[in-house]
């Protein structure tokens, strides 16, 4: 996979930090997570903390957050890489990776509507639709499509769009990945699935690779990046990627990290990358026991305790289909900036973990990200060259 030359050239975001990449940097930088208080969850009528995405967008987008979230965040990456000296080529292609879309635009339609609206309006609910408009209105015509992994979403389209690129299927790639499902049921039954935190300040409950973990904190986003071999300015560029399946249980990931360890080899080999040269570790790192105890044992037995591993799902939230994006944004801006928006460390943890923003050498970095139902996954980053 690593034979073409694929720059992530242009970034763009919308999270709970706010619409903006910018936001979203600005955000990471602060040490302080994008969660709030939210009335309207949980039978205690407590409230729940969560990275909500903020109303805001172009109505013309979409009645949706999700839609005009998606769109907004697909033009701001193709205005960024224009200004860093991309030119789109004749045959540009879209992947959008989902898992709950439109989540509360169904809400809508089953309860409060009846499920009956208007022809149009019903087909804004179709997850082709806010691609095929963002088609149209760019006068795109290569491959588009829609892709699912659960939380490992994200590395799945980026894995997925470079193999259009090194195919020669299309000379660049539009990703976006989308996920703003946070109705009360679906907070619900992440609670009581045992793995989300909402009670509690995110710093609090979610604490990846540190004592006193509780879970992790939930969070919205749509991320997009514009992947070319062309571009004067790139963030960074992706070496290559392996996705495995555990096929072992619906929830939980195997605790013999067969298949977890066999994607990294596998992602480090297709990406012309030794262990020994990988220098950070961008981890899925949800703060749960079982997937804080892989990661941890993918750092010290695959690299040999070597590099250092950080998650930003303390700050942003788990954003679900969305996470793997949001986490790489964070990683490729660190590129640019010299910086790993690292959260702060608030318990004792693993001696690799890095404590709050940290000047950034300029080496390999590995991302993680396990999805629930045993989708694993991993990608590699190096500097622009």
């Amino acid at each position: 996979m690593h034979d073409t030359a694929t720059n992530i050239i242009g970034i763009g975001a919308v999270t709970g930090y706010g619409w903006g990449a910018g936001a979203l940097w600005d955000g990471l930088l602060s040490s302080k997570p994008a969660a709030a208080l939210f009335e309207g969850y949980g039978a205690g009528g407590d409230g729940a903390w969560l990275a909500r995405v903020p109303a805001g967008g172009d109505a013309r987008d979409g009645a949706s957050r999700s839609a005009r979230a998606m769109r907004y965040a697909a033009r701001e990456a193709m205005t960024d890489a224009r200004d860093r000296g991309w030119t789109p080529g004749g045959r540009v292609g879209l992947v959008h990776a989902v898992v709950l879309p439109e989540s509360e635009e169904w809400r809508q339609f089953y309860v409060a509507e009846g499920g009956q609206r208007k022809v149009r309006d019903y087909l804004a609910l179709m997850p082709s639709t806010p691609v095929s408009m963002l088609m149209q209105e760019n006068d795109f015509h290569g491959p588009a499509m829609n892709v699912s992994a659960m939380c490992a979403s994200g590395n799945a389209g980026l894995i997925t769009a470079k193999m259009w690129l090194d195919a020669g299927i299309v000379d660049d790639v539009v990703f976006i990945a989308t996920d703003l499902s946070l109705t009360p049921e679906n907070v619900e039954h992440f609670v009581k699935l045992g793995v989300a935190v909402v009670d509690a300040e995110p710093l609090d409950a979610c604490r990846p690779f540190q004592e006193g973990s509780r879970g992790f904190a939930v969070g919205e986003a749509s991320v997009s990046f514009v992947l070319s071999a062309r571009g004067d300015a790139a963030y960074t560029r992706l070496l290559g990627g392996a996705m495995t399946h555990d096929a072992f249980h619906v929830t939980s990931v195997d605790p013999a990290r067969t298949h977890v360890d066999g994607c990294v080899r596998e992602a480090l080999h297709t990406s012309g990358v030794d262990a020994a040269d990988v220098r950070y570790v961008n981890a899925h790192g949800p703060g749960t026991q079982q997937c804080d105890t892989a990661e941890a044992g993918i750092l010290d037995e695959i690299f040999d305790g070597r590099p250092q591993i950080y998650s930003v799902k303390p700050l942003t939230g788990h954003c679900q289909g969305a996470a793997a994006a949001v986490e790489l944004a964070a990683a490729a801006m660190g590129y640019v900036h010299g910086v790993i928006p690292a959260p702060p460390t608030v318990a004792p943890g693993h001696d690799r973990l890095l404590d709050g923003p940290t000047p950034m050498d300029a080496g390999i970095t590995l991302k993680t990200s396990l999805g629930m139902g045993g989708q694993n996954s991993a990608v590699v980053l190096a500097p622009a060259g």
